[in-house]
């Protein structure tokens, strides 16, 4: 699996769980667009894994923009989640 997603109040989350390459490329994009007409959503957010996506990432991310600009659904596209420091014993 390429992709997580959850659907909340309309807003289709997905998360790209790593930075596909050119044989994970199809996969996720189909299944990017079974998510768009099997929830129908009225905004999706794609969350990209790095902040210097591969070239395979990118051309999904293309394909998708164009499948929501279609389908006249608002499209966001965010960085990484930031990571969590590390705690450390003494805050435990």
């Amino acid at each position: 699996m390429d992709i997580r997603h959850m659907v909340e109040e309309g807003v289709l989350h997905v998360a790209l769980l790593h930075d596909l390459d050119v044989t994970s490329r199809a996969a996720a994009s189909l299944e990017l667009e079974m998510l768009l007409f099997t929830h129908r959503p009225h905004h999706v957010r794609i969350q990209l894994p790095t902040s210097d996506p591969s070239p395979a990432s990118v051309s999904v991310l293309a394909r998708a923009r164009r499948m929501c600009e279609g389908l006249g659904i608002p499209l966001t596209v965010v960085g990484p989640a930031a990571p969590h420091p590390p705690r450390s014993p003494a805050a435990a």
